[in-house]
């Protein structure tokens, strides 16, 4: 189980538009064997849990280490996971849901258990919110110094032209 992909996908979950099953079976693309089992009802519950998670985000750019503790633990208590081992023997590996879970417990439960071995093993700041105006989504920093500040390529060089045309004009003017 790769627990940083898994936060990573929260990450995504919480940047997606999730206006209808169709925008959750395009969230996972790559994870066809789901994509018959997504109904109406997770795309709701995928979007009250988003709006229960992103804090979690927003208190981790803030630096605020015991909120971002403080969240997780709630959300762990409000959504319980019960880990299993499965794969053939030699090779073993954690599952986080069973297989009569719907799409959005499974979700939910890859999420927290990702966010919450990334807490542990790297450290309650390491979620951020992009600083690039106006975006708005979130990213997971797993650079060595923690630096990380826009959530993709296309902000971090929209922020970095806008600053370097600003230096410019203030250069011209002065």
């Amino acid at each position: 189980m790769d627990f940083v992909r898994y936060a990573e996908q929260s990450a995504a979950l919480l940047n997606a538009e999730l206006d209808d099953a169709d925008a959750l079976v395009e969230l996972l693309a790559d994870r066809g064997w789901l994509h018959e089992h997504v109904v109406a009802r997770d795309v709701t519950s995928l979007r009250r849990f988003s709006r229960e998670l992103r804090p979690v985000f927003e208190a981790s750019n803030e630096r605020d280490e015991s909120e971002v503790v403080v969240r997780l633990n709630a959300l762990l208590a409000k959504h319980p996971i019960t880990p299993y081992i499965a794969g053939p023997a030699g090779q073993w590996h954690l599952h986080v849901a069973d297989r009569s879970s719907s799409v959005a417990e499974l979700l939910v439960a890859e999420s927290l258990m990702g966010l919450s071995t990334l807490v542990c093993d790297l450290g309650p700041t390491r979620l951020g919110v992009c600083d690039a105006s106006p975006c708005q989504d979130v990213f997971v920093d797993t650079s060595p110094n923690q630096s990380r500040r826009y959530c993709s390529d296309r902000c971090s060089s929209r922020a970095n032209v806008a600053a370097y045309r600003a230096r410019r004009k203030a250069f011209e003017s002065a």
